[in-house]
């Protein structure tokens, strides 16, 4: 058994992307096998009663804003600019949008961020703990200018989610995926330096989310030179109609669940001298 000590933040992503997700979060947040998940305020299962119930699950673990910009969500603000068929971009066109043709407009998309931020504020009685982006779209250039600043001047408190990772120089070179969040991530730790905010140390957790992943094993490799406060993000939940709608991300889901749920997931913490509270 491991002999030194590291807390570390392992963190759901998409509380309030479906009823099914959201309960499957606080079943683990309630027994202390999470201790932070980020909440997505745009889709329709984020309502005053999936607040409440997080907010009684959650005890010390905490909550933070999963900024959306991608869809098929739609924005709340009515200038958001550029969108298709009244919701914002898919991924892959956000993404080249943002860091090719530079089309988003700062002041537009943090007005949106700022609009995000407020209903959490709302719904939560207080800002946010951390702010991150569904489909890590707060480190996309430009985005993370509007992200960054809306954070300085109504959350400066909260820390922001950095996706730079702490493994080999081979690991880094072969997970193409991680390697681009690793390369988008060096400009908003600086950025974030330059406004007085906080960022992770360290970030793990992405993976292909094929269905054959050996998810306990790759999980383990996460951990591995994970410093002291560095972030895991999972993705857990249940299946439902709604879940099926709205992502691509399901099966994959109760997996996760699974396993966190599981005695396997409790002695590969002590193992690895990790602990989450």
């Amino acid at each position: 058994m491991a002999s030194a000590s590291r807390k570390i933040i392992l963190c759901a992503d998409d509380y309030g992307l479906s009823p099914g997700v959201n309960r499957g979060i606080r079943e683990l947040l309630d027994a202390g096998r999470l201790n932070a998940t980020s909440v997505m305020v745009l889709p329709p299962s984020f309502v005053a009663q999936e607040v409440a119930a997080l907010q009684y699950a959650a005890g010390q673990a905490q909550i933070g804003l999963h900024v959306t910009l991608t869809a098929p969500f739609a924005p709340l603000t009515k200038d958001f600019t550029p969108t298709r068929d009244g919701a914002f971009l898919p991924l892959a066109v956000a993404l080249q949008t943002a860091a090719v043709t530079r089309r988003y407009h700062i002041g537009v998309v943090a007005k949106e961020v700022a609009a995000q931020m407020r209903r959490f504020t709302e719904a939560f009685g207080k800002s946010p703990d951390y702010v991150d982006g569904h489909q890590h779209v707060q480190l996309f250039p430009q985005i993370r200018e509007a992200v960054l600043k809306v954070v300085a001047e109504l959350a400066p408190k909260a820390w922001v989610r950095q996706c730079g990772r702490q493994t080999s120089i081979v690991r880094r070179v072969t997970d193409h995926k991680g390697l681009l969040l690793d390369i988008l991530s060096v400009a908003v730790r600086r950025k974030a330096r330059r406004l007085g905010l906080t960022t992770n140390p360290a970030f793990a957790g992405t993976y292909s989310f094929q269905l054959g992943t050996d998810y306990p094993t790759l999980f383990s490799t996460f951990l591995d030179g994970l410093p002291d406060s560095g972030l895991v993000m999972c993705h857990p939940g249940y299946v439902d109609a709604e879940l099926e709608r709205l992502d691509s991300l399901t099966s994959i889901r109760e997996r996760e669940l699974a396993f966190f749920k599981s005695a396997a997931f409790s002695t590969l913490l002590a193992t690895k001298g990790v602990t989450l509270f």
